[in-house]
């Protein structure tokens, strides 16, 4: 019985070093890189009737911190207008810190403003939900963002753009 287990070793081993042969993809960290709330109106907000016109953004950046290794920061910004008055104004910086390697360049852009942003999006909701509700405001659920749809408008955009500045013989 030692005897099969003892053959049965490298092959295993084997297995793992195929598996590693690809590209490598690792969640490493989750933070909170910053976040702010402010209600400038406050407290003469919380008098008027609730239905505020509420205006969204979103940005993700990435930076390379060694070989292999990439910062992601997704950014989302959001303003509640009261009778065209802020009522509150709210930004968090959910960052992470991803392994990515041996992924070609257009996969590797791909992965950090598709995959990454996904991955760190439900964090930075619930920090934006948090902070709105602190300063008792009513909870504000953002919807889920579909960052792969995001990405080929940004490409589309990007490549319209190159095309209308190529000169013309």
């Amino acid at each position: 019985m030692a005897d099969n287990e003892e053959n049965q070793q490298p092959n295993e081993q084997a297995a793992a070093g195929e598996q590693a042969a690809g590209p490598q993809f690792a969640l490493q960290r989750i933070y909170l890189k910053d976040a702010s709330f402010e209600s400038p109106r406050s407290p003469l907000v919380f008098q008027s009737q609730w239905q505020p016109k509420i205006n969204f953004d979103i940005k993700t950046k990435s930076d390379k911190v060694q070989d292999g290794v990439y910062e992601v920061v997704l950014v989302l910004t959001v303003e509640a207008e009261l009778e065209e008055q802020p009522a509150f104004v709210v930004e968090v910086q959910q960052a992470g810190v991803f392994t990515a390697k041996d992924f070609g360049d257009e996969q590797l852009a791909q992965l950090l403003a598709t995959v990454c942003p996904n991955i760190l999006f439900p964090y930075a909701r619930e920090a934006v939900d948090n902070l709105v509700v602190k300063g008792s405001f009513p909870a504000l659920m953002l919807s889920p963002i579909n960052f792969d749809a995001l990405y080929a408008q940004q490409r589309q955009a990007q490549a319209e753009q190159a095309a209308s500045t190529e000169p013309t013989n």
